[in-house]
């Protein structure tokens, strides 16, 4: 049963954070939105250990099209970036802000990137392209994703700076249009590069947040020494690039698991947990 602990962790910190949020805010909201999070993922988890190949697939989709379509073509909350911004110049603590918080800045402490292994909306469609091990040598690209955050942050403070009416509108009209764009850079990169995850490797500005915090991740992808014969294919298969077969947290691209597993799935040792 051990195998099943992070199962166990994953679903007792969002059904926390979903009481801890209703009760404080007064709003119903938030126990179904991150319970239904919470159980999604930690069911998901539970049956990919137990085999079902597509178990991290039907995740991706049950969170990840509830928080494009419900929250936000729905309920017209822009999820992007931007909206965090938004809501962080407004100083209200509900929305992109409490996601934000939860997903991308302090949960990655205990779960690293699994958001982006089990919750993106961006990933789940670049996922289901045909390069899903990359195909050639990682880019030195990165320094793009930086970029992009500060043009995210510099385009809502100058919406604030120059009074623009109607804000609330138009985040719902960045985030229609923001989303359109990423898909399409997404795919073009998927296709151009020959790997999937070249989008979140290069161009995500949520790994500005992501890959501090995933430093110090407690679940984490860990590799039995005296087992392994490092024959490699844990690396060959990883979508990130991650040097899988070394414990230390300064390992290649250590910040960048997202906890997909592919790794332990070809381990010929089973050296990888």
């Amino acid at each position: 049963m051990k195998k099943y602990l992070p199962v166990l962790i994953i679903f007792a910190v969002f059904e926390t954070i979903a009481i801890t949020l209703w009760l404080t805010m007064d709003n119903l909201f938030y126990l179904f939105n991150f319970s239904y999070i919470g159980i999604c993922i930690a069911v998901g988890l539970a049956l990919y250990i137990a085999g079902w190949k597509h178990a991290r697939r039907f995740v991706q989709f049950a969170v990840g099209s509830y928080m494009l379509v419900y929250l936000g073509l729905i309920c017209n909350e822009n999820m992007q970036i931007e909206g965090f911004w938004y809501y962080l110049f407004t100083g209200v603590f509900e929305a992109a802000t409490i996601h934000y918080a939860v997903a991308k800045i302090f949960g990655p402490l205990i779960f690293g990137r699994g958001w982006c292994g089990y919750a993106c909306w961006t990933a789940m469609i670049l996922d289901l392209l045909p390069y899903k091990t990359p195909q050639a040598p990682r880019k030195k690209l990165g320094f793009i994703r930086y970029i992009t955050f500060a043009l995210s942050l510099i385009l809502v403070a100058a919406l604030f700076l120059t009074h623009v009416g109607n804000l609330e509108r138009i985040m719902f009209w960045l985030f229609l249009g923001g989303n359109i764009l990423y898909y399409a850079v997404g795919v073009i990169l998927a296709f151009a590069f020959k790997d999937n995850r070249a989008f979140c490797k290069y161009i995500c500005p949520i790994t500005v947040f992501l890959k501090p915090m995933s430093y110090f991740s407690l679940i984490r992808v860990k590799c039995d020494e005296s087992k392994c014969v490092h024959c490699g294919k844990c690396k060959k298969v990883c979508p990130m690039d991650v040097e899988v077969d070394n414990n230390s947290r300064k390992r290649k691209n250590a910040t960048e698991c997202i906890l997909c597993y592919e790794c332990t799935k070809v381990c010929p040792k089973k050296a990888l947990k």
